[in-house]
């Protein structure tokens, strides 16, 4: 009897491999994945203090909202930083630029290649970033 059932239970699971999700319905769970961030920043800054190496001492921080930008199958919520940290010697180095992208709300990675960030970046407005001037360890 038992061989019966787990032979029943794979022939059900072999069928279900036909059953492989279309272009249209990647792209529904693509965008339901597109809730706006409420917490960017704090997301932002729990990174940023990992990210650098000395996270103290940060100048002239900007940040956008996140604003949704051309990625993969369809669009994702991106916010974009320009900030001056130190390098491990204590000197800064000039100004730096990212873009943090966005899924389901949460932050989900970091982007530094320049082409990708002026492309996500581009005439997206910036503001005074004063929690990242403030990090601590």
């Amino acid at each position: 009897m038992k061989w019966l059932v787990l032979l029943a239970a794979l022939f059900i699971g072999g069928c279900s491999h036909d059953l492989e999700p279309t272009q249209e319905d990647l792209k529904v769970m693509w965008e339901q994945q597109n809730v706006f961030p409420a917490h960017y920043k704090d997301d932002l800054l729990a990174f940023l203090r990992t990210y650098l190496n000395d996270p103290t001492h940060i100048k002239e921080a900007q940040v956008s909202e996140p604003v949704r930008k051309k990625m993969g199958l369809g669009e994702r919520y991106i916010a974009c930083v320009r900030f001056n940290a130190r390098n491990t010697d204590g000197r800064y180095l000039g100004n730096k630029e990212g873009a943090a992208v966005y899924v389901g709300g949460k932050f989900n990675r970091y982007v530094t290649e320049a082409r990708e960030v002026k492309d996500f970046c581009k005439d997206v407005p910036l503001a005074p970033f004063p929690e990242l001037e403030k990090l601590t360890r």
